[in-house]
């Protein structure tokens, strides 16, 4: 596909930002494959780092057979997470901010040293976590009705709306992350449940997975950002006003508010 073509589909993406969405670009653009779709995403990027914005991590999405299976896809994908995503725990987020919102409980890694791949191992990977977080992301998408394929969220960069990360800073693996339980409330109910082995088997392998797919395109994960491995559950809609919680067993609790700060 022509250069052109990508940053022409590029640009459908980021004028959708302002309000509106679009038709997928999987049906605008049927020979568009996950290269491509990958390249319109890094245009992205590239436009919204020339205009100050920073990369401050990444996310695996696509992980739980859950969200596979709602989205209708059967592999990950990644995407950027900029300064401009990152919300301040129960502080009020403002809905205006996203079109479709929807509300992921995940853990996230925060790296002490670089991870670049190809052939990290698991052991590498592990040795360069510093520490893990409960983490809300919430993930939104600029195609219409959700009505993605895996070639349209990639674009979209993997669906990324903004990240809430916990106030407790866990020993990165003195739990089996496989085993970590995670309750989901909504405004203090419960609504799901999940444990990390939904996570690619393991939160571990999702950032193996991160740096080994990255790495070959001269990605390097940097100290000090930090990775979501993907969500433990389902995704759910965000109203007005809603307070999402999740609680991560030996790991913490992370709240998002939303609505309009009044104060």
């Amino acid at each position: 596909m022509s250069t052109e073509v990508r940053q022409q589909a590029a640009n459908a993406l980021l004028t959708a930002y302002q309000g509106w969405s679009i038709e997928p670009l999987s049906e605008q653009i049927p020979d568009l494959d996950l290269t491509d779709a990958y390249a319109i995403q890094l245009a992205q990027v590239k436009y919204w780092t020339e205009r100050g914005a920073t990369v401050k991590g990444h996310k695996v999405g696509l992980t739980a057979a859950a969200i596979q299976r709602q989205l209708g896809v059967d592999q990950p994908d990644y995407g950027h997470l900029l300064d401009t995503m990152f919300h301040l725990e129960d502080q009020p987020i403002d809905l205006a901010r996203f079109q479709q919102p929807r509300i992921e409980p995940e853990i996230a890694f925060v790296l002490g040293a670089p991870l670049r791949g190809p052939g990290v191992t698991a052991a590498e990977a592990a040795a360069a976590v510093q520490y893990i977080v409960p983490a809300l992301e919430i993930i939104d998408s600029r195609i219409q009705d959700w009505k993605i394929t895996l070639i349209d969220t990639v674009a979209d960069n993997a669906s990324s709306g903004g990240v809430v990360l916990g106030s407790t800073y866990g020993e990165p693996f003195a739990t089996d992350l496989r085993l970590t339980g995670c309750v989901l409330r909504h405004n203090g109910k419960i609504i799901d449940t999940g444990a990390g082995a939904a996570v690619s088997g393991s939160p571990l392998n999702s950032l193996v997975w991160l740096a080994n797919t990255v790495g070959p395109l001269g990605v390097t994960l940097e100290a000090g950002h930090v990775v979501l491995a993907g969500s433990l559950t389902a995704a759910y809609p965000i109203a007005d006003g809603d307070t999402f919680s999740a609680e991560f067993g030996g790991i913490g609790t992370v709240t998002a508010t939303f609505g309009k700060d009044l104060s």
